[in-house]
């Protein structure tokens, strides 16, 4: 019996979206073993990365509302990841950072984010690495302009390949040498 297709499958989107669909529940399986829910990865990696953030720069970062980002904050603030801290003068801004736990999360879902992406791009060398890059972040910024959204990040300025024409590793920076 011939297996059925579905009807999308020449669609450039639908693709894109079992490929996001399936990073998204690898990722899950792993984020598991460390007691976290895709999406909260996102924020960890986003403070480590940046330090201290407020709300409203972290949800910018994100690309979703204040809510989601608050909601979300106060999920980790509960498991000890973030600590949130009123700024001085204006206790209507609230800023986030990692605690020690925090960190530590933060360092195993870089080491996680890299073997899943391995994974995902096993077969595709330097070069289509880079062009899948590029295509999905113009493909993003084309969708971005439509709905009026930041367009920052859409840019691949860190697309250069280095001399032996192989992407240079993009890792994750390492929370214990952020602030």
């Amino acid at each position: 019996m011939e297996r059925m297709k579905h009807p999308g499958v020449k669609s450039v989107g639908w693709a894109l979206v079992q490929a996001a669909r399936l990073h998204r529940s690898r990722m899950g399986d792993k984020l598991a073993d460390l007691e976290l829910f895709a999406g909260q990865e996102q924020v960890l990696q986003a403070l480590a990365s940046e330090g201290r953030m407020t709300m409203g720069e972290l949800a910018a970062i994100l690309r979703v509302r204040p809510p989601t980002a608050s909601k979300t904050i106060s999920r980790l603030a509960a498991m000890k990841l973030v600590e949130r801290h009123t700024e001085p003068g204006d206790a209507r801004v609230v800023q986030v950072k990692l605690t020690r736990e925090g960190k530590r999360k933060a360092a195993a879902i870089n080491d996680l984010w890299n073997e899943v992406e391995g994974e995902l791009l096993d077969d595709l060398d330097g070069k289509d690495r880079k062009r899948l890059r590029k295509l999905l972040r113009r493909s993003a910024k084309n969708l971005a302009k439509l709905k009026g959204a930041d367009l920052d990040g859409f840019d691949g300025a860190d697309d250069e390949l280095d001399e032996t024409g192989d992407d240079a590793e993009t890792e994750i920076p390492d929370p214990d040498l952020a602030a």
